[in-house]
C-alpha cells in the first residue's frame, strides 16, 4: 500500500461510525476513547476480557480473529515478526476449558490474546532482539513481567519487532526487517518499541509492553496514536521487574538503572488495566515484597492542578505540535483545570545532559574488554570540545564520576518533588514533530522542525525530562497532522503516581477530538 492510498484510507477511517464500549455490558464506562468496531478484537481489551468472563466469545473464536486479521494485514506493517500460533491455541483453549469447569477465570488477563516485544524473554519461544547474534536464541525462561502476562491468564500470540539491540530510534534489524509506520509507510514507527506499538495502533493485539531508557517506549506510541506509560522507577528500583529484558544479554541479572517497562494500549482504561499486572515485585522478593500502588489522587480535570510546559528554547516544537498544546490548554481551561503556563520545574538542557551521561555510563556494562579499553584510550584523548567528548568520556568515566553524576541525579529528582508539591501534573509534547521521515538506510540522519534540520536525536528530548529521575509519564494522542498523522502529547507526574497520571489522561481523552485509527485498524 503506497502512501497515497494509505493517507486516502484514513481520511475515509474518520468517517467510519464507531461503536461506543458500552457494546459490551460488562464494560460500561462511556468515554470517547470509543474504537471503530465490527469485530470483537478491535474492541478495549476491558470489552475483550468481559466478553470472555460471560461466555459471550471464547478465547479460541476471540484468538482465531486476531490470527485472520493478522493474516490480511501483518504483512504490510511487519510488526509481529515471530508468530506462536499452536502455543496460542493451546493456551486459549486451556483457558476454555479452565472457565467450563470451575467457573472462574485464569486471572485478569483471561483468554486476552496479546503480543510481547522482542526484547523480552519468552520460554521456549524465540527471542532475538533483532540481533543476529541471538538470531536462534530460544530462552528457557520468561522474563519477569512475561511469566506476570502468563499468571494473568494473557494468551501469547508472538513477537514483536525492535531494532538491534533496542538501540535505534527506529524500528528495522537485519533478520526481520522494517516494521512500517501505520499512517505512512514512508514514515518511521519509532522505537524501540516500533513493533508493540504498530501491533495495539491496528489490532493485532489488545495491549503490549514496551521498554523505556531513551523514549523507547513512548516515542512510538507517539508516532503510532497509542497511549504508552513509562512507570515509576526510584532508588528502590522499578515497579516492574525488568529481569529478562534485552539488553542486558541474556543471563544477565542487572539491567540499566534507568530502564522501565510499561503498558501500551488503545485508551488509557486499558494502560490502567495492564499497569495492576504488572506493578509487582520480582519472584525472588515476593515473598515479603508487594507493590501498593496509590490510586488516584484526582480524577476530574478542574481537581488537577495543571503546568504546562508547551515549548522550549532547548527543543522547539513544530507548529502542528504547538498548535495541539494549545488546544490542549484550551479544553483544560474550558473544563475548569487551574493552569499553570509559565512553568519550569527544571532545566531543560542541564536535565538532558544529565540524562545522556548516566545512559552513557549504563550502557558501558556490557562492552567488551577489548572495546572498552579502546573507548578509554580514545577518551583520554579527545579534546572537550569535541562532539564525540560527551559520549566517550560518559562511557568510560571513574566511580568517582559517577557517584556524582548520580548525586546530581538526586538533587533532580527534588526539584521535582519540589514542584509537585505545588502541582499535580504537568503536560508537555512528546516529540517535536509527528512521525518523521523514515531514514533506515541513511547515515546522515536528522529531523525538520518548521522547515529546519534539527539533531536526530532531537526526538527524544521532551520524553527524556521524566527517564533520569524515574517519573510516571504518559504520551496520549491528542489531534492530527494534516496529513493524518497523530499527534501526541505527554502528562508526567510526581513519583509512584502512575494511576492518577493515568486517571488524568483518561479524562483529557474526554474532551479532545476523538482518535481516528489507522486504516490496518479496519482492513
Amino acid at each position: 500500500m503506497n502512501r497515497r492510498t494509505l493517507l486516502a484510507a484514513t481520511a475515509t477511517a474518520a468517517a467510519t461510525v464507531t461503536l461506543p464500549r458500552t457494546a459490551f455490558a460488562a464494560d460500561a464506562t462511556t468515554t470517547k476513547e470509543t474504537m471503530t468496531s465490527t469485530a470483537l478484537y478491535r474492541s478495549t481489551a476491558r470489552a475483550q476480557l468481559a466478553a470472555l468472563r460471560t461466555g459471550a466469545i471464547t478465547a479460541r473464536d476471540l484468538l482465531e480473529q486476531v490470527l485472520d486479521h493478522h493474516a490480511k494485514v501483518n504483512k504490510d506493517l511487519n510488526a509481529v515478526v515471530t508468530l506462536d500460533a499452536d502455543a496460542a491455541r493451546a493456551a486459549a483453549d486451556k483457558a476454555d476449558a479452565h472457565l467450563a469447569s470451575t467457573g472462574e477465570t485464569l486471572g485478569p488477563l483471561h483468554g486476552l490474546p496479546i503480543t510481547v516485544k522482542d526484547a523480552l524473554e519468552t520460554k521456549g519461544l524465540l527471542t532475538t532482539c533483532g540481533s543476529t547474534t541471538l538470531a536462534d536464541h530460544v530462552p528457557d525462561q520468561d522474563a519477569d513481567v512475561v511469566a506476570l502476562l502468563r499468571g494473568a491468564g494473557a494468551v501469547i500470540v508472538g513477537k514483536t519487532n525492535v531494532p538491534t539491540m533496542c538501540q535505534d530510534l527506529q524500528t528495522s534489524n537485519p533478520i526481520f526487517g522494517k516494521t512500517n509506520n501505520p499512517y505512512d509507510e514512508t514514515k518511521t514507527a519509532g522505537g524501540s518499541s516500533g513493533g508493540p506499538a504498530v501491533a495495539v495502533a491496528t489490532g493485532l493485539s489488545a495491549l503490549e509492553v514496551g521498554s523505556d531508557l531513551a523514549g523507547s517506549l513512548r516515542l512510538p506510541a507517539a508516532y503510532c496514536g497509542v497511549y504508552a506509560l513509562r512507570t515509576s522507577r526510584g532508588t528502590a528500583g522499578p515497579i516492574v521487574p525488568t529481569h529478562g529484558h534485552i539488553p542486558r544479554p541474556p543471563g544477565w541479572l542487572t539491567s540499566s538503572d534507568m530502564l522501565t517497562l510499561g503498558p501500551i494500549a488503545r485508551t488509557a482504561d486499558d494502560l490502567a488495566l495492564l499497569l495492576n499486572v504488572m506493578a509487582a515485585p520480582s519472584p525472588a522478593d515476593d515473598t515479603a515484597w508487594s507493590v501498593r500502588l496509590p490510586a488516584p489522587a484526582k480524577t476530574r480535570l478542574d481537581q488537577f492542578r495543571v503546568g504546562v510546559w508547551a515549548d522550549d528554547d532547548y527543543c522547539r516544537v513544530d507548529t502542528a505540535t504547538a498548535n495541539v498544546l494549545a488546544q490542549v490548554v484550551t479544553a483544560l481551561r474550558q473544563a475548569g483545570a487551574p493552569l499553570d503556563e509559565t512553568t519550569r520545574p527544571v532545566d531543560f538542557k542541564d536535565s538532558n545532559v544529565l540524562f545522556e551521561r548516566l545512559m552513557y555510563a549504563t550502557s558501558a556494562a556490557t562492552a567488551t574488554d577489548e572495546a572498552f579499553a579502546g573507548e578509554v584510550a580514545a577518551a583520554d584523548k579527545v579534546a572537550d570540545d569535541s562532539p564525540s567528548a560527551l559520549y566517550l568520556k560518559s562511557r568510560t568515566m571513574r566511580h568517582r564520576d559517577w557517584a556524582r553524576a548520580d548525586e546530581d541525579r538526586q538533587k533532580l529528582r527534588a526539584k521535582w518533588a519540589a514542584y509537585f508539591t505545588d502541582h499535580d501534573l504537568l503536560i508537555a509534547p512528546a516529540t517535536p514533530t509527528a512521525a518523521i521521515d523514515d531514514q533506515t538506510d541513511t547515515t546522515d540522519r536528522y529531523i525538520t522542525v518548521d522547515g529546519a534540520k534539527r539533531d536526530f536525536y532531537d526526538q527524544t528530548s521532551w520524553v527524556n525530562l521524566a527517564s533520569p529521575v524515574g517519573l510516571p509519564a504518559i504520551v496520549m494522542p491528542a489531534g492530527r497532522t494534516k496529513e493524518g498523522l497523530p499527534l501526541a502529547i505527554q502528562i508526567i507526574g510526581p513519583y509512584l503516581s502512575d494511576r492518577t497520571v493515568v486517571a488524568a489522561a483518561k479524562a483529557l481523552a474526554n474532551v479532545l477530538p476523538a482518535h481516528v485509527a489507522p486504516p490496518a485498524f479496519n482492513a
